[in-house]
């Protein structure tokens, strides 16, 4: 088992030895960050280029005449770790000894495919051409060492960095090949062989964060870390109801305060808002505090438009009146309808979720220089590519006009994926004519969100005279993320298959439904998408089903699942269907994987045996991005009756495993993140603005409300790799819930749950 538990021992710890130690740790695989000295102000551009010389079979790797090999990774990086297994993935195949691999950020271009570090995809979607990128570079360098000593390619091998010939015992490094490799053909993918995978040295290991040393000693690079020569500092107003626009502003009092050289009015967006920045006035100064203060100086009228009277505790009741009335059938098998109205014993229940924002430590930020018709920018995005087209897109020149250079990311969680912030700082910087950084604050960055959706949820079961579940009716209400984009008031199945239409249930009828749902602000994607609300709802309705029946909510979860099994869209009644961007034909529902982690997490966490130790548990179980995740957490009432935490027990089945310190970590963090969400996450809205502006009124978890023990274990697995990112986080919401219930014998049936218990 893979587990970090925190204890009540205090770690004694210096400054000096720990920065030793991550050095020693970092220095294990020996993957060098590029730069490993320079700061943006001496090199605006922080990851150089690829070196000319030498072989690049393909735009991810390079093999310099000295033997260096270059890799490149084309998704960003905000603590997960990407640059430190991506490229792992490339080296093992090749062969390559990682004291002589550097690995270098990509620009935003088509030419890597996509580049968009969102849904959970950068390993599951290119885990094996990856390995073919890798092994062509093999092919290319074994046939040219075959062809100097005269021998057959298949009698040579490539490891640690060189070419052998075992019968010869020669060898020749990949240096000494790169020149003669550079000009052989490219072959085919049909012409490329794989390793066996016992030969990838690294996968599933635990690989070091390469950029732990520079992030702590102050050298890495995020966005508000780059400095150009000239530069300016911006802070915009922006309308406070999204789609709202400047109709009159004095800016004399803002251009008097010393530093301020200019005010500029940002065009207001047209709908569909799409990626367009929200518009209003940037004030530009010569640094951060003198733009905050020329803000705060400036007097706008604003015209708030049509989502000026967009009240979120009014929305809510209109969702629930959705949900009251039937949807459009999205799933349809048997007649839950007729069923639910001959039943003697039935269960319902409605549940809500607000809207949430992603809150990342680092707020957004963006700086640009546009000379003619050139834009260079530098962003922490996580959609270098969209960033392009929209700034192309507001300027009026062509993408290829414009550069994206990619910082490390202080997290993102699928607000970074959504590039408005980004042609915000390039219209700003054509219209005073110098490189400027905007800085949004954290107020900024709650105020100004692509929300996460508010949903109301309607549960339906019919049982028959031994309890046994006939119907199962669901009516899931939320405004879209295609709302955005197209003004859709029905979401689509890129989010009903988020735990709704995918949800594998050996029930004989089963009937759900989708409920017309408007948006008044800007949707958007966050960590898991529409996963947070079917799984708050559908693993609580579980438990008040299994309270209902007097059954283990344990069994009644094996029970409603079915024995283990492969459902396919057939089975689930719903055609074909794309899961998590790929076929659900390819990619089907395997019941045993999610009843396994079930066992697994159970047995972990003693839960037989929890009534004879008095404790308070929670379960719940969610197949999310083709994961399997299994939850309990553990509550008690401290010395104030305020419920907390005190541990919680994770297992999940991922597939194949590239780096298993960052999949650990990021189900530990998602642990977290999803506790948060449960606990405390609210936006609300009062005549179309937000009424949030920091952590003070947005609280997350602290330090002191984390669990002491947080237990991950990761099943072993050669399967396809599957998404870790984001599947931790839905079912922990509901697992807090049922544990809550467990504790204290209230349901708990809306989010934040600090509005209905003591937390």
């Amino acid at each position: 088992m893979s587990e970090h538990v925190l204890d009540d021992n205090p770690i004694r710890l210096s400054r000096r030895s720990f920065f030793k130690g991550v050095g020693l740790v970092a220095a294990g695989l020996a993957l060098e960050l590029l730069p490993t000295n320079a700061r943006a102000a001496t090199m605006p551009n922080a990851y150089p280029p690829v070196p000319e010389q030498g072989f690049r079979p393909h735009v991810y790797v390079h093999v310099a005449p000295d033997g260096v090999v270059t890799v490149v990774c084309h998704r960003s990086e905000m603590g997960q770790g990407v640059r430190s297994s991506l490229p792992v993935l490339i080296a093992d195949e090749m062969g390559a000894d990682m004291a002589q691999v550097k690995v270098t950020q990509a620009d935003g271009d088509e030419a890597y495919g996509d580049q968009n570090t969102d849904g959970s995809c950068s390993v599951r979607k290119i885990f094996t051409d990856l390995r073919y990128v890798g092994a062509t570079a093999r092919t290319m360098l074994i046939t040219v060492a075959a062809r100097r000593w005269g021998v057959p390619a298949n009698a040579c091998v490539a490891r640690d960095h060189a070419v052998f010939h075992p019968a010869s015992e020669r060898s020749i490094g990949f240096g000494e090949l790169a020149n003669d490799a550079a000009r052989l053909p490219v072959p085919e993918k049909k012409d490329v062989t794989l390793r066996p995978r016992s030969e990838l040295r690294h996968l599933g290991k635990e690989l070091p964060l390469i950029d732990a040393p520079e992030l702590v000693t102050g050298k890495a690079i995020f966005g508000a870390d780059v400095v150009l020569p000239g530069m300016l500092t911006a802070m915009v107003v922006r309308p406070p109801v999204a789609g709202g626009r400047a109709v009159r502003y004095d800016a004399t009092r803002t251009l008097a305060v010393p530093g301020v050289k200019h005010v500029v009015e940002l065009p207001a967006p047209k709908l569909p808002f799409g990626f367009q920045p929200l518009g209003g006035i940037a004030v530009v100064a010569d640094n951060t505090w003198a733009a905050m203060r020329g803000r705060a100086a400036l007097e706008v009228t604003w015209e708030h438009g049509d989502n000026a009277g967009y009240d979120s505790e009014e929305y809510r009741q209109e969702l629930t009146k959705a949900i009251g009335a039937s949807g459009k059938i999205v799933r349809n098998v048997g007649n839950a309808d007729a069923t639910l109205a001959s039943a003697k014993h039935k269960v319902e229940a409605d549940y809500y979720t607000p809207h949430l924002a992603h809150a990342p430590m680092e707020p957004p930020v963006t700086v640009a220089r546009v000379e003619g018709n050139r834009c260079e920018i530098w962003a922490a995005t996580q959609n270098p590519q969209a960033d392009r087209t929209e700034v192309a897109r507001a300027l009026g020149i062509d993408e290829s006009q414009i550069t994206i250079h990619v910082t490390l990311l202080g997290g993102g969680f699928g607000r970074k994926s959504m590039p408005d912030f980004v042609p915000e700082a390039a219209l700003v910087a054509r219209a005073v004519g110098a490189p400027v950084r905007v800085q949004w604050t954290r107020e900024d960055d709650l105020r100004h969100d692509y929300y996460h959706a508010t949903s109301a949820q309607r549960l339906s079961a019919a049982l028959d005279d031994s309890g046994k579940v006939q119907a199962w009716r669901h009516r899931s209400a939320f405004p879209p993320i295609d709302s955005v984009f197209s003004g859709a008031t029905f979401a689509g199945d890129s989010e009903l298959n988020h735990g709704l239409l995918d949800l594998p249930l050996a029930i004989p009828h089963v009937r759900q439904e989708n409920c017309e749902a408007r948006a008044y602000t800007r949707i958007g994607w966050m960590r898991s998408v529409a996963n947070v609300y079917h799984a708050f709802s559908v693993q609580s309705f579980i438990d008040e089903l299994a309270h209902a029946r007097g059954t283990d909510p344990r069994d009644m979860r094996f029970e409603l699942i079915g024995p283990p099994r492969i459902v396919t869209p057939k089975e689930l009644g719903v055609g074909r269907l794309r899961n998590h961007s790929q076929s659900l034909d390819e990619h089907p529902i395997d019941t045993g994987r999610l009843r396994r982690v079930i066992e697994h997490v159970t047995e972990l966490s003693r839960w037989d045996s929890r009534k004879k130790e008095g404790r308070a548990l929670g379960l719940a179980a969610h197949r999310s991005f083709l994961s399997y995740v299994a939850v309990v957490m553990s509550v008690v009432k401290d010395a104030n009756e305020r419920i907390r935490v005190d541990e919680a027990w994770l297992v999940a089945d991922a597939g194949t495993v590239v780096n298993m310190d960052r999949v650990r970590a990021q189900f530990e963090g998602a642990v977290i993140f999803g506790m948060s969400l449960g606990l405390y996450g609210a936006i609300t809205m009062k005549d179309g603005a937000t009424e949030q502006s920091t952590f003070r009124d947005y609280r997350l978890v602290r330090i002191a409300e984390a669990p002491q023990r947080i237990h991950v274990h990761v099943i072993p697995s050669e399967g396809p790799p599957c998404g870790v990112g984001e599947p931790g986080v839905p079912p922990v919401a509901p697992a807090l819930a049922n544990a809550i219930f467990a504790l204290t014998g209230t349901r708990v049936r809306e989010l934040p749950f600090v509005r209905s218990v003591r937390v």
